[in-house]
């Protein structure tokens, strides 16, 4: 065999030893940078760190290992409930201002967000299980501020803030609400990586889909049906998922990920907080 047969022979195995090798480094890099890839804080406020209405307060807290940790509490005299909200992976509380104002004065709840660990005011750095226990800190803190049980506070969530107060309400709560919310981050990771085993290798799950089908409190499901990024029917199959008898699908028509809510939402939460009365 002439020198230039071996090396078309050659060739094939060594292209295709480049592009094996290629793969396995670029899973390898995306697993490195795996919670850079997920969570998204930003240090500075959207446009200050004043709570956004005139009675809201600045509080502080801890987490279990330690992490301070920061947030917004927003009362309300004649409350239709106490909300925890979880935010999504970007930014921090602030950009969330104007909905935790609408929450307040439209739907009469008393509200809290928070800042996960990393993200605004808060110490340390954001993982899933970090934020999962800053998220309990939270709700501990927002119920011991307004005298009712933990398992009395609404969890709301969007997005990845779905997938924490779907863990939450594994505790107990008087309704769940989650917005734009995935079944889980290896679904959704899946769909953006399609040629990756991402569900078979990522570290972090948040697997809302296991954890609603243990879950038969008030359920209220919002998506918009042109969700670029969490597909529309993630949303169905999160209510499908739970046993509960009382649950909601609310769909917006056009809704893209980001898109804030309609007014008609706020409507429709409003009444589903009634139909789902704190325990005597």
């Amino acid at each position: 065999m002439s020198r230039f047969d071996a090396l078309r022979t050659m060739l094939p195995w060594r292209v295709a030893r480049i592009l094996l090798c290629s793969y396995f480094g670029l899973l390898l890099m995306l697993l490195f940078i795996e919670n850079r890839l997920i969570f998204m804080p930003v240090r500075e406020p959207r446009v200050s760190w004043n709570p956004p209405t005139p009675d809201g307060e600045h509080v502080e807290f801890m987490a279990d290992d330690g992490t301070r940790l920061s947030g917004w509490y927003l009362p309300h005299p004649r409350p239709r409930g106490v909300a925890l909200f979880a935010c999504g992976n970007g930014g921090n509380m602030s950009y969330w201002a104007d909905y935790f104002a609408t929450l307040n004065a439209d739907v009469d709840l008393a509200v809290m967000g928070f800042n996960y660990r990393g993200y605004g005011r808060s110490e340390g750095s954001p993982s899933e299980r970090g934020v999962l226990a800053d998220a309990r800190a939270a709700r501990r803190w927002l119920a011991r501020k307004t005298g009712v049980e933990e398992r009395d506070v609404v969890l709301m969530g969007r997005s990845l803030g779905g997938g924490v107060a779907v863990d939450l309400a594994q505790d107990g709560c008087r309704a769940l609400v989650v917005e734009s919310t995935f079944t889980s981050l290896p679904d959704v990771a899946a769909r953006v990586y399609p040629f990756l085993p991402v569900r078979y290798v990522m570290r972090t799950r948040f697997n809302s889909l296991k954890k609603m089908a243990t879950y038969g409190g008030p359920l209220l499901v919002s998506h918009g049906d042109a969700d670029e990024l969490v597909p529309y029917s993630m949303g169905e199959d999160l209510l499908a998922a739970s046993p509960s008898d009382c649950k909601r699908l609310f769909r917006i028509e056009g809704g893209g990920h980001n898109d804030p809510q309609p007014a008609s939402y706020f409507r429709e939460l409003a009444a589903f907080l009634d139909s789902a009365p704190v325990r005597k």
